[in-house]
């Protein structure tokens, strides 16, 4: 492991910094670095946050110290974008986040104490309410839940609606009712295939998914680990086959596939 002394690390990421200003510099930077906005990142970010997600499962320390990189690149893209239009920059980006860690432990830097996480949860939650101004509203559990999953994909979101409406009772009463609400969607869905009716087709989609959300949630099943170890265990069984057989996958009869499919199932065992 390297020397990480304050001293040593500032000057990294001060270097890291230069080196993305000269990237965008107006006259001598890169064209693709120059082009890009807070806008035509989003991909990319997107991108880099699950190439992390994927090194930490993958147990990989050489390939996380990498994709952690290639985030940091981003969250310094962003920052000197706003620099440029005068509207903040990486160390007003590092006092935020500085101040609203210290502002949410208490237990930590206010009143040292020991501390269950649930009552950190609690703590966190309660503090983020007093942070936000209070107004009168009707629905507040519907307008806390549009802040919390505005910046969720979509799966996430609808886990964390289903999570709140559980804990304010609205909630099935038996695992069975979400199993039937299941395959009553799946008709719905197929209803609208048949039909070609695409729109529809979308939105009944969507109600599958959400209802399979609540399954797993039910269960305690997590959602993109379980999605994670199935592209994992499809790609497997593709390379397998790919091995196998002669030539490209397009070229081969639908029986032949199969029958390799069905040994990659028995020789791979999952």
């Amino acid at each position: 492991m390297q020397n990480t002394n304050p001293i040593n690390s500032e000057k990294k990421i001060h270097k890291l910094i230069e080196i993305v200003s000269a990237l965008r510099d107006p006259i001598t930077g890169c064209p693709w670095d120059l082009k890009q906005t807070h806008l035509s990142l989003i991909p990319y970010v997107l991108e880099e946050a699950h190439e992390v997600a994927h090194a930490i499962r993958e147990n990989n320390p050489n390939e996380l110290k990498e994709e952690l990189g290639d985030l940091l690149l981003q969250i310094i893209l962003h920052a000197q974008i706003a620099k440029e239009k005068n509207l903040f920059d990486i160390t007003d980006i590092m006092e935020i986040i500085t101040k609203k860690l210290i502002r949410r432990h208490p237990h930590v830097f206010e009143h040292t104490r020991k501390v269950s996480i649930k009552e950190v949860q609690d703590s966190w939650e309660k503090i983020k309410k007093e942070e936000r101004p209070s107004k009168k509203s009707k629905t507040p559990i519907s307008d806390q839940l549009k802040l919390k999953i505005r910046p969720q994909p979509s799966t996430k979101a609808a886990l964390i609606i289903s999570k709140k409406a559980s804990e304010n009772g609205f909630e099935w009463g038996k695992i069975d009712e979400i199993w039937n609400k299941l395959y009553e969607e799946l008709e719905e869905l197929k209803a609208a295939l048949k039909e070609q009716k695409s729109s529809e087709a979308e939105v009944e989609l969507g109600d599958v998914l959400f209802t399979l959300i609540n399954i797993a949630r039910w269960n305690k099943l997590s959602i993109e680990e379980g999605l994670a170890k199935t592209n994992q265990k499809f790609l497997e069984r593709l390379t397998y086959i790919e091995e196998k057989i002669e030539g490209e996958l397009d070229c081969q009869s639908k029986e032949k596939l199969e029958k390799y499919w069905n040994l990659a199932k028995i020789n791979l065992k999952h």
